[in-house]
């Protein structure tokens, strides 16, 4: 495929239109409703083609055209958009012999609550449509899962600059582009920085488009010397016997590295571009080896990065569905060649002792602390998204919690955290009502809980942030026949735990 749309003024229309027509996550959502919405968003497509079948409305029309990837008349076509613009911009094709338009590009509408964007990617091969083409090693994603995690995951704190290291469809740019002054988006894949610069173009429009910078060059390569207060990073992660054998079948998701190697590189790479006070998020997988704990195997690599850290497993997959997960993604499944592929993953997971594969998040903190935090932890609880706007929060208790020694400990006021409740269970004893169990829970966030004592108990509910923690310990202790030094010394490690997880907070 040639370059795509370049023409500002034709850029410029197209948006236009796009608006015009209410092409945007919630006009789609009104023209196909509910059902079939959510059905698209699994891949399935025939919920959302039969909503909108009789429907020859500009958004139905669209929708059609580059989400359902069927061709419309091209009256229709060219009611909905700039069609010369859009056949000489590469986005779409006309079929003479029976006057129908089909696109050749995916523009899909994305955007936060306040805001309606466009990406630009390869049309999708996993969606149901029973005529999808074989991908191609350079083909550029739209968004995903992963993506949305990521955008989820990042601190929207404002900065001077951000880098978005494997850009992809330009997603990750778009949302840098509201906080960051100056965003730069770097990607192996020229084809895809093609797509990203369309993207930002029909999404801020062609000159403010211009503000993020588009480099081509694999990991840091294209930024160098440079730092950057912010990093976001969806990298081609994905472990398969191809990269293995140094031959990734698709830019987007293969490094063409043996196992999680890529995720030891990005780490290794990441600190010397990472800004003092910078934040730097990256989504990984990575291996567990055959009598080897995960986490003996990221914390040499997570300690040699310097920084404070945050690693977190939010998903453990078998070899068989990993496999799978995979095969689906590239339409494999679809393919004569699925069994040969499917066992070649076995062989490979096999050969390796491959038990399974982690997807999760990396969050690295460059605080400049002598003593970095470190914590690797597994979390596959239900949390509350987005969660960027607790990251900082996570860092600094950590923060707080390491240069605080126990006497500053008892000198501090504290506070119980906004949505912490206290929660009590019962059971049925002896013809009456016994206690059971006694948890603190958080609402929102990490939502996090664990059951708690009754000391434990009149502690938190004490702590309103106007004693400091060593007289509220004092008058516990009276209140439950304990020598107060007694309490003050068995409680800290306690209270320092509350803390930890975001039960407790600094007044």
């Amino acid at each position: 495929m040639s370059e795509l749309m370049r023409d500002p003024a034709a850029i410029e229309r197209l948006r236009t239109a796009l608006e015009k027509a209410q092409y945007t996550v919630d006009g789609c959502l009104e023209a196909m409703g509910a059902t079939a919405y959510a059905a698209l968003g699994r891949n399935e497509s025939v919920a959302a083609s039969y909503a909108v079948a009789e429907d020859d409305s500009p958004v139905a029309t669209l929708t059609k055209l580059f989400v359902l990837q069927e061709d419309v008349n091209r009256d229709a076509a060219a009611a909905a958009l700039p069609l010369e613009d859009a056949m000489a911009g590469g986005l779409v094709a006309e079929d003479r012999t029976d006057g129908t338009v089909r696109a050749l590009v995916d523009i899909r509408p994305y955007g936060e609550s306040d805001v309606d964007w466009w990406l630009v990617s390869d049309l999708g091969a996993g969606l149901v449509t029973g005529r999808n083409a074989p991908m191609r090693p350079d083909y550029v994603l739209g968004v995903g899962g992963a993506s949305t995690t990521l955008a989820q995951l990042t601190v929207r704190e404002n900065v001077e600059s951000a880098l978005d290291v494997g850009t992809g469809c330009g997603v990750q740019a778009l949302h840098l582009s509201r906080h960051a002054r100056r965003v730069t988006a770097t990607d192996l894949n020229l084809r895809a920085l093609d797509f990203a610069r369309l993207t930002a173009a029909l999404s801020l429009g062609p000159l403010e488009g211009e503000r993020i910078e588009l480099r081509g060059g694999s990991l840091f390569e294209p930024v160098e010397d440079e730092r950057f207060d912010l990093i976001v990073s969806n990298p081609p992660f994905v472990i398969s016997p191809e990269s293995a054998a140094g031959q990734g079948r698709f830019t987007y998701r293969d490094a063409g590295l043996p196992g999680d190697e890529l995720c030891r590189r990005f780490l290794e790479q990441a600190p010397r571009h990472l800004a003092e006070g910078g934040y730097c998020h990256v989504l990984a997988n990575w291996l567990h080896v055959a009598g080897q704990d995960w986490r003996e195997r990221l914390a040499p690599w997570i300690r040699g990065t310097g920084c404070d850290a945050w690693v977190v497993q939010r998903e453990l997959q078998d070899p068989a569905e990993y496999a799978e997960l995979w095969l689906r993604d590239s339409g494999d499944h679809n393919s004569p060649r699925y069994i040969e592929r499917y066992q070649a993953y076995l062989d490979y997971f096999a050969a390796n002792r491959i038990e399974g594969v982690a997807f999760g998040w990396i969050i690295l903190h460059n605080s400049g602390a002598e003593l970095p935090t470190i914590r690797l932890e597994e979390l596959t609880r239900q949390i509350d998204q987005p969660l960027g706007a607790h990251v900082p929060e996570w860092f600094a208790r950590h923060e707080f919690l390491t240069d605080t020694d126990d006497e500053q400990l008892l000198g501090a006021a504290l506070s119980v955290a906004p949505g912490v409740v206290l929660e009590q269970s019962a059971q049925i004893e002896d013809g009456g009502w016994e206690p059971a169990a006694t948890r603190l829970r958080q609402t929102g966030g990490l939502r996090a809980s664990g059951e708690i004592d009754p000391v434990g108990i009149a502690v938190v509910g004490a702590a309103d942030g106007t004693r400091p923690l060593g007289d509220l310990l004092d008058a516990i202790a009276g209140q439950f026949g304990i020598e107060p030094a007694t309490l003050r010394s068995g409680a800290l490690d306690a209270v320092r735990a509350l803390i930890e997880e975001g039960f407790l907070t600094l007044s």
